[in-house]
Order: structure tokens, then C-alpha cells, then sequence
């Protein structure tokens, strides 16, 4: 019998993004993604509620993601769900359940106000200039800017 699986979710990340290297150099990002949702009770009262997903990404994806978004940024993630064990500190079996992201697109527009809003318009994140990324303002010359190419 055939399975699917596929997640799809737009939210804003609660956090900046965290990149680190695995021992073998490939860059991976964690970022933890909130997406909301409002519903009426049963008493009349507007209830929000905000749902935390941790989504990881990888390669050049995950380079791009700690270059150019921050807390507050607005996301569309494409991806699988997977789950991880770990063992913690007191050698308990530990399990985490995230999303494994094949695509991260960008939602904010040029100018939308996000954290690292006191940096100039276009330029990318401190951490990705000293990589020597390619700059921002490359690809909003090409259009509005919603989205680094993967």
C-alpha cells in the first residue's frame, strides 16, 4: 500500500535561526516555526492558540535560511516528518519529531519590518557577509524578493 509524507506549514520563526556543521562540513539549520489558530469556545470567547515545529534543513538551503531570516520572519516549509532518538544526560531514550525541510521559501517582502530591521535593506544577515554569500540586493534586482534560490 502506498504512503505520503509530506507537511506543509506557513508561520513565523520564534527564534533565529541556529546553523551549525556536521563533523563531515555540511551545514545544517534549526529553526523553530510557529504557526497559529483562532477558534471560537464553546462559551462565545475567541481563543488563539500557537502550535511550535521544529524544522531542519540542510546544504546550501540551511546557509541561505541563517543568511537572510530572523525572528519574526514569515516562512512557507516543504517537507517530511521525522523522528529522531537520542539518548539524554541520564541515558533516558529521548525522541524528537520534526520536520525535514526540501523547501523553505521566503514569504516577507522588501521592506516588511523583521528582527535585524536596524541593518540596511538588502543586506544580508552579519554571519552570512562574513561567509561571503552572495548579497541580497542581487537577487531584489531581479524582482521582489520572496524567496533565495535553492
Amino acid at each position: 500500500m502506498p504512503s505520503l509524507n509530506m507537511v506543509q506549514i506557513i508561520g513565523n520563526l520564534a527564534r533565529d535561526v541556529e546553523l551549525r556543521y556536521s563533523q563531515s562540513g555540511v551545514p545544517v539549520a534549526n529553526m523553530t516555526v510557529a504557526t497559529n489558530e483562532s477558534y471560537t469556545d464553546r462559551d462565545g470567547n475567541k481563543v488563539e492558540k500557537a502550535e511550535f515545529h521544529r524544522v531542519t534543513c540542510f546544504q546550501r538551503q540551511a546557509e541561505n535560511c541563517a543568511n537572510y531570516l530572523a525572528k519574526g520572519s514569515l516562512i512557507y516549509v516543504e517537507g517530511s516528518l521525522t523522528t529522531r532518538k537520542w539518548q539524554d544526560q541520564q541515558g533516558q531514550d529521548r525522541y524528537t519529531t520534526e520536520i525535514k525541510a526540501q523547501r523553505v521559501q521566503f514569504l516577507d517582502r522588501k521592506g516588511d519590518n523583521q528582527s535585524g530591521a536596524d541593518q540596511p535593506q538588502g543586506a544580508p544577515r552579519q554571519q552570512g557577509a562574513a561567509r561571503g554569500n552572495a548579497p541580497r540586493q542581487q537577487y531584489e534586482q531581479q524582482g521582489d524578493f520572496d524567496s533565495v534560490p535553492f
